[in-house]
């Protein structure tokens, strides 16, 4: 990891949500390893299953630990600044058992695996080399691991990129100084409208990370795919918005949104080892995603919102959905479950929402 990289988020600790902000566990569900070891494994995590979030920044061991108490967690990052807002985030609400390590995730010494999951949101396309850094993640997944990636898309960060680029050509480091120059634009320039449509410049973090970054990489799909090709790893499933579920559909979706220069947002992706496949809809038994069995108790009566994950918009879950999940709370075999009431629990577990795993 280049010098500059580690000294950017020195100075500009990312995210930077305030320590008080929380964070409701079910909407943490995504992150459970539980509930995506079973969709892309068809069974549960073995029971020493652990947890790297490499590059964690200074939020993600929080509600990666909510979603998941009781599992070790890694928390890796080569920023000294942002473990330790972590670690204080953490303890503000209440949150043990991660472990901080400082470091470059290319050093194969530092949180040697082998890991269940591992998380690298926002991550590789900031190294000098992101197929090394991919293949250092990929030796420390166990057999069954999945890893979880973003990448910035080409067509998603072009204004950015474009403006970062004139930035560095007029060596303007300084988020005050960008600040300065937005107020000096023109109405209609393309720094001020980008500052006007983005939510990331809100913040000095924010802005940092958009304009100021030193290593930033973006991709057309098939730079992605070669980038997976070589690293060992099979893809699993894309999860960004709009992602379809299969993923040469998807690929295909990709190739003509960008034959328009246009793109879904950045790539979200799932790659995994050696991975089992997912259990067949009427086979073995379905279960709870242990982080919504708090929002379904019986006496909360207002419809429940949770932020759509793997692609999915998901609608408000009404008293009768509600009561269906609850249903889960302990291991229901699909044998016992009508026609209906299996393509129901399927279509939640493909959200996640329930864990389908052989009996």
């Amino acid at each position: 990891m280049p010098a500059s990289v580690r000294q950017h988020y020195e100075l500009y600790p990312y995210p930077d949500y305030p320590l008080f902000a929380s964070v409701r566990r079910q909407d943490t569900y995504a992150n459970n390893l539980g509930a995506l070891w079973a969709l892309f494994n068809g069974e549960l995590p073995p029971p020493a299953g652990r947890i790297l979030i490499a590059g964690c920044g200074s939020f993600a061991p929080y509600p990666f630990a909510l979603a998941n108490p009781g599992t070790p967690i890694t928390a890796l990052d080569l920023s000294g600044n942002s473990l330790k807002r972590a670690r204080l985030h953490c303890l503000l609400h209440g949150i043990t058992g991660v472990d901080f390590v400082p470091g470059d995730l290319c050093d194969p010494a530092l949180a040697p695996g082998p890991y269940a999951m591992i998380d690298a949101y926002g991550v590789l396309h900031h190294l000098a080399e992101p197929l090394a850094g991919l293949r250092a993640l990929a030796a420390r997944l166990c057999e069954g691991g999945i890893l979880r990636v973003m990448l910035y898309s080409h067509y998603a960060r072009r204004e950015e990129d474009s403006i970062r680029r004139a930035l560095r050509l007029l060596q303007v480091r300084d988020p005050e100084q960008v600040r300065r120059m937005v107020v000096k634009s023109g109405k209609r320039s393309r720094l001020r409208n980008f500052f006007e449509s983005s939510d990331e410049v809100a913040s000095r973090s924010g802005l940092a990370d958009a304009l100021l970054h030193p290593q930033v990489t973006s991709y057309r799909i098939g730079e992605l795919l070669e980038l997976i090709a070589a690293s060992g790893l099979a893809l699993l499933r894309f999860a960004h918005r709009g992602a379809l579920p299969e993923p040469e559909s998807e690929i295909a979706r990709l190739r003509e949104l960008e034959r328009q220069r246009r793109a879904p947002g950045n790539f979200v992706f799932y790659l995994g080892r050696d991975v089992q496949g997912p259990c067949p809809e009427k086979e073995g038994v379905y279960r709870l995603n242990p982080c919504l069995a708090p929002a379904l108790a019986p006496w909360r009566l207002a419809p429940l919102h949770l932020p759509g994950r793997l692609g999915h918009e998901n609608a408000a879950l009404d008293g009768a959905e509600r009561r269906f999940l609850r249903r889960f709370r302990n291991p229901v075999p699909a044998a016992d479950l009508s026609r209906a009431e299996l393509a129901k629990a399927g279509h939640y577990a493909d959200r996640l929402f329930l864990m389908r795993c052989r009996a």
